[in-house]
């Protein structure tokens, strides 16, 4: 830090410029169209640029589940033996060629097929694949795994992010920040942090689990790179190391960085996978395994998804072609597609996220800011629109259509990344905005 200020940099307008114009267009936005929804509804409400467009995702997903039409279709599992060794299988289709189960009738086509209990192994394919690790936590991601694996709501993750950051009294250390900055939209890593993470591994887990090349990450389109990725301030750190002085949640989330990011240094995981045919008269059932051959940073970490499903061993026995198998049993069984799931806070934030619109720094206070305007309440930990939210949407819908036009929103985000990189004026941004932004306004009130 004493070198920093030694040798300051020279300060980039640009950035500034970007940053200008983002703060004056969302008062734009909020500060004119806020007073309208006073008049026509009610005091106390508020529109925004981000705000607006992920109040209309969830309205949006709404409606797409009201109008969802559920389709019946069925499966065949099988439970199988060869040996003393079971194993499972589904089925596949009929004569080489997959078959889609609509009805009941279609099961007792395939099941009057079937003769006897007997089955052959017609085909084995065996693979090795490599799994890579994660990168490491941007905020998006960060407030994303922070949902799925602690169960934290983005608001209680940033706060928490922020005490690590600000800094923990570590006893006679003194005040120590144990996590650099934590609103980041890169993935990026000091080269500094990179070798003291390849010292830990070595010693730690062995030579064998480190990285014989740096990783390659991309930078995501339209990211500021402006920070680090969310990481310790030192991967020799450990959480057992800081547990006495943080509290339950503190360590909690300070794990889930450290564990992200001394895995994302780490060696891929090996996986031996093994997929088997199994045939009796033309009915044809397929089952799926693999397993760990060299576990890598999975010996460390390994990232959820949004069914809070971890990818598994699923270990079958040593099959060849022509080998025969005995089916125990085969379980048939009736499904209806579901409708799209309704939003958490995760899948809202990777939305967001995903459709360019909103920053590191907009995410936790926009969901924030639509809960407490009571705009949305949260249905098992999902976002359900409320009248009051509808109402709002529609008027912001009739009057403001733009404000809701996520490719719209999008595109000006683009347009300030090119403010932020000197390819264009932000006054000229803000003038084309504000000109027919205006007239609306004038029309409303």
């Amino acid at each position: 830090m004493k070198e920093s200020f030694k040798h300051p940099r020279k300060i980039d307008m640009d950035l500034v410029d970007a940053q200008q114009a983002r703060r004056i267009l969302d008062r734009l936005v909020g500060y004119n169209i806020s007073p309208i929804l006073w008049k026509k509804v009610k005091k106390g409400l508020s529109a925004g640029r981000v705000q607006s467009v992920a109040l209309k995702l969830v309205i949006d997903r709404e409606n797409e589940i009201k109008a969802f039409i559920p389709e019946e279709y069925w499966t065949i599992d099988g439970n199988f033996k060869k040996g003393k060794k079971e194993f499972q299988a589904n089925f596949y289709g009929m004569k080489g060629k997959k078959k889609k189960l609509s009805t009941v009738e279609d099961v007792k086509d395939v099941m009057s097929t079937i003769k006897g209990k007997q089955f052959e192994v017609i085909d084995v394919v065996k693979k090795e694949r490599l799994r890579n690790p994660a990168a490491p936590f941007t905020t998006s991601s960060l407030q994303q795994e922070a949902a799925r694996k602690l169960n934290f709501r983005t608001r209680k993750t940033m706060m928490l992010a922020q005490q690590l950051y600000e800094g923990i009294a570590l006893g006679r250390q003194g005040t120590v920040g144990l996590i650099t900055y934590m609103r980041t939209d890169s993935t990026r890593i000091s080269d500094t942090a990179i070798q003291e993470a390849s010292t830990f591994i070595t010693e730690r887990y062995g030579k064998e689990f480190g990285r014989t090349q740096k990783r390659n990450d991309k930078k995501a389109k339209g990211s500021q790179d402006a920070h680090e990725a969310i990481r310790p301030t030192s991967a020799m750190r450990s959480p057992q190391d800081v547990k006495e002085y943080l509290g339950r949640d503190q360590l909690r989330l300070y794990r889930l960085i450290w564990e992200r990011f001394i895995a994302s240094q780490m060696a891929p995981a090996v996986l031996d996978t093994m997929r088997v045919d199994l045939d009796n008269n033309g009915v044809m059932f397929r089952a799926n395994g693999s397993k760990i051959k060299f576990a890598g940073f999975m010996k460390v970490y390994v990232e959820s998804n949004d069914d809070n499903k971890e990818e598994k061993e699923n270990i079958l026995p040593d099959l060849k072609k022509g080998d025969k198998v005995e089916s125990q049993s085969l379980e048939q069984r009736q499904h209806f597609t579901q409708p799209p799931p309704r939003f958490t806070e995760a899948r809202l934030v990777k939305t967001l996220e995903e459709v360019g619109i909103g920053r590191p720094s907009t995410y936790s206070p926009t969901l924030d800011t639509i809960q407490r305007r009571n705009y949305v309440s949260l249905d098992n930990k999902r976002f359900v629109p409320t009248e009051l939210g509808e109402i709002v949407h529609e008027l912001i819908r009739d009057y403001f259509p733009e404000i809701l036009d996520v490719q719209f929103t999008a595109n000006m985000e683009a347009e300030l990344d090119e403010v932020e990189q000197g390819e264009m004026q932000w006054v000229k941004v803000i003038d084309q905005f504000y000109k027919g932004f205006e007239k609306k306004c004038r029309t409303c009130r």
